[in-house]
């Protein structure tokens, strides 16, 4: 007796089984997409120095005043926000393999939306530091809230493109039955800088940050019915 209930309730939960795959039919996978281009308000860049000298506790001295100064130069400005960054000392090997000197390199690293505040600071360190890469991009509450309106965009899309599936197959109806939601963002930028000559001050450098393309992707499954 007890064997006939256990193949009862093992038929019982493949016929449920069978039931559930029987109703995962007309379903329809699909993607949406809304974009917009923003502008980039936040300016990024680092600035190195490089110190060598035969003893190394008078790079590690030099080096440190260098970055030291830096900072204290960039603390005027509230509108830009300095970092330290890397900092490192190695040697520099001469003939027969032997250690001649000691090399030090040390960056501080920027950040702002003014971008004439941070032309200004970068003139003023460029006459002691190397400018490295500028780079421009969209502040991260200023993504927030163009991700935020794209996302409206992009299920209103959604249900449009659904509605359209759903009449084509002549469905009086659907239902979604799973969507994603992601988001990305592609920088295009443009820096225009003045050229640094020996016999001439150094001029601010003159930015144009462009624009980035912010994209939400929606992909989703629906079901008519």
């Amino acid at each position: 007796m007890l064997r006939i209930a256990l193949l009862l309730g093992l038929l019982s939960v493949n016929l449920s089984a069978q039931a559930a795959d029987s109703e995962t039919y007309n379903r329809a996978n699909f993607q949406v997409e809304a974009a917009r281009e923003i502008a980039n308000d936040l300016l990024m860049t680092s600035l190195s120095v490089e110190i060598q000298d035969k003893q190394p506790a008078r790079v590690a001295q030099q080096l440190n005043a260098a970055l030291n100064d830096a900072l204290k130069k960039a603390s005027a400005f509230g509108a830009v926000k300095a970092s330290s960054g890397s900092q490192n000392t190695y040697p520099v090997y001469g003939k027969n393999n032997q250690v001649e000197a000691w090399r030090g390199h040390g960056e501080i690293r920027l950040e702002s939306r003014d971008f004439k505040a941070a032309g200004e600071l970068i003139m003023q360190l460029q006459t002691t530091m190397q400018l490295g890469g500028v780079h421009f991009t969209v502040a991260p509450d200023t993504r927030a809230l163009a991700e935020n309106a794209l996302i409206t965009d992009a299920i209103k899309a959604f249900h449009m493109r659904a509605d359209a599936i759903r009449a084509a197959v002549g469905a009086k109806s659907y239902k979604t039955v799973h969507f994603s939601i992601n988001s990305a963002g592609m920088p295009m930028y443009g820096t225009k800088m003045a050229s640094r000559s020996a016999d001439a001050a150094i001029p601010a450098p003159e930015f144009a940050a462009g624009d980035s393309r912010l994209t939400v992707q929606i992909n989703g499954t629906i079901e008519m019915q």
